[in-house]
């Protein structure tokens, strides 16, 4: 093997936040990328689509760039891949599931042909000027998840992807513990694993009971029964249509992004569908209700977005009514916990009888504390760094780390940009790298920055007051005007006294401007403003936009 003399391991993303990962593993001269996710917008982030990670410092040392590994299929691991070989031309690997849902991917934007998408199995091995990369099988909600290992002279550097221990997996898909145990017993440098469920004592439940459950209450409902689940949670599909299978009642698929999912899974053999199993969603009506299930999936992270639709009787094909069971078989994203309990009372009220995930329909597919544990003592890490979660689940999995052995002063809370380096024998903090946030806006990809946002949030708070009026230079006069108008501020029409003041305020402003010697656009546009911004906050205490727009004769 060849002589490793520094290795540098960069977090893009995936920490301090939940999603967005993406993670730079640096040989020598050589750099690797693990996943390239997206995260969906908080709160505040009004109007984005998706945020993906800053990958300028890829872009600055694109040809050290040799590839990039994907983890599994899910959207934080693969949904800014687009991104990445829109910038870099450099070969993605990943298992057959994984790579064909990032071609789907990729289709919008037109890269799916360009795409230079490499297959890998658990037992491959790739070598490259610097390091060896073997693969090994894990566990999660979504079939063909593998754990990437890059094997130096120093030892080997490990990144677990997303995973759990389930003895009763569904499809008898086990994770390869004993191939986990031979990379610790060789020396692991550096571990690299999942923090999402690590404030959560004791083991995850099995996929085996979410299977039944799901099974006992599709059998016992009287009518329709609605499912709500994650579009690339395979395994609570493939549960879906057994228990669709055992009950005698026919399967229907609302959203189009979930019918692609279903397709791609079928066709690679990882979903498992009788032929007449499934109806076109306009054929629901033709059946008896206690004959018929409908599958919906979540939008843009919102678990429950098409579920609202019906329960408001806002839908375009199915509402709720009295009698449907519905199944929420998925959990809410940080940041939409408000929504998905609005939704749940929403659909009490329409009627339905609602099983969550009190019910045991839906189990995570992030191990708990004491699997974490497991995974580090397989692995016997000298170093670790515990990803993907926010801080507090970070700092929850250093404590179990360091529970089980592994020093503290060996345990890194890294944040984005932050570089880890060793380097003869000791590790040590170096300079940081560019990172951060690219928002996407519909085709816009990081035209949206924190000044665009910091206008949305204003215009969200106190609204917009336009002041237009026409001037004539030449004779230093009013054309006409100055008209007010105002959107999300005031209601005009229960507040003509206000705006007539302000009428009134902006033409001596405008009169005094006038009978100075040079009139100057950007000054009269100011003053508006000043005058116009102290005088509407004493009189309603808000604080709208001003644009004053003047127009010349």
């Amino acid at each position: 093997m060849k002589k490793t003399e520094k290795i540098k391991l960069i977090a893009l993303g995936g920490v301090g936040e939940i999603g967005k990962n993406m993670y730079v593993v640096e040989v020598d001269s050589d750099l690797f990328v693990v996943d390239a996710g997206l995260m969906y917008p908080e709160n505040e982030m009004l109007g984005i689509d998706v945020v993906i990670p800053d990958i300028t410092y890829l872009k600055e040392n694109k040809d050290r760039v040799k590839a990039v590994f994907l983890t599994h299929g899910h959207d934080e691991h693969i949904g800014g891949i687009f991104h990445v070989i829109q910038q870099l031309n450099v070969p993605i690997y990943g298992t057959k599931l994984t790579l064909a849902l990032a071609k789907e991917r990729l289709k919008p934007y037109g890269l799916h042909e360009k795409a230079n998408l490499r297959e890998v199995t658990e037992s491959t091995k790739l070598s490259f000027q610097s390091v060896t990369v073997s693969f090994f099988r894990t566990y999660h909600s979504i079939p063909d998840s593998v754990g990437i290992c890059f094997h130096t002279s120093m030892g080997a550097i490990v990144h677990t992807g997303d995973f759990k221990f389930d003895q009763t997996p569904v499809g008898q898909q086990f994770i390869d513990i004993g191939r986990m145990a031979n990379i610790g017993n060789e020396g692991v440098l550096c571990l690299l694993s999942d923090s999402m469920n690590a404030e959560i004592p004791g083991y995850t439940g099995s996929e085996a009971v979410v299977g039944e459950e799901i099974k006992s209450v599709v059998h016992n409902a009287k009518g329709r029964v609605i499912v709500s689940l994650f579009a690339s949670n395979i395994h609570r599909i493939q549960q879906v249509i057994d228990a669709a299978e055992n009950s005698n009642r026919k399967l229907a698929v609302v959203g189009k992004n979930i019918v692609n999912i279903i397709q791609t899974a079928v066709k690679l053999g990882y979903l498992s569908v009788s032929e007449d199993l499934m109806i076109p969603v306009q054929n629901v009506s033709k059946y008896p209700k206690n004959n018929v299930i409908i599958m919906t999936t979540s939008h843009k992270g919102e678990p429950l977005s098409v579920l609202t639709k019906m329960a408001r009787g806002t839908h375009k094909q199915y509402n709720i009514e009295k009698g449907d069971t519905v199944l929420v078989a998925s959990t809410p994203i940080q940041g939409h916990e408000l929504t998905f309990s609005k939704t749940i009372d929403m659909l009490f009220r329409a009627g339905a009888n609602v099983v969550t995930k009190n019910s045991h329909i839906h189990i995570s597919g992030h191990g708990y504390q004491e699997e974490l544990k497991l995974m580090l003592n397989l692995m016997k890490p000298k170093y670790f760094i515990p990803i993907h979660g926010d801080f507090k689940r970070q700092k929850a999995h250093a404590k179990l780390a360091a529970s089980v052995g592994v020093p503290e002063k060996n345990i890194f809370l890294v944040n984005k940009g932050e570089v880890i380096e060793f380097q003869n024998g000791a590790v040590k903090t170096s300079q940081k790298v560019p990172s951060g946030n690219v928002l996407i806006d519909g085709l816009g990809v990081g035209d949206v920055g924190n000044i665009v946002l910091r206008d949305r949030r204003l215009l969200s708070q106190d609204g917009i007051l336009v002041v237009v009026v026409t001037l004539s230079k030449s004779n230093k006069r009013i054309v006409a005007g100055p008209e007010i108008i105002t959107r999300g501020f005031v209601y005009v029409r229960e507040s003509e006294q206000l705006i007539a003041q302000a009428v009134e305020i902006v033409q001596t402003i405008l009169t005094k401007c006038m009978e100075e010697q040079t009139i100057e656009w950007s000054s009269i546009k100011q003053n508006i403003r000043d005058v116009l911004n102290q005088f509407l906050f004493e009189q309603t205490k808000r604080r709208p936009m001003i644009l004053p727009i003047i127009m010349e004769v």
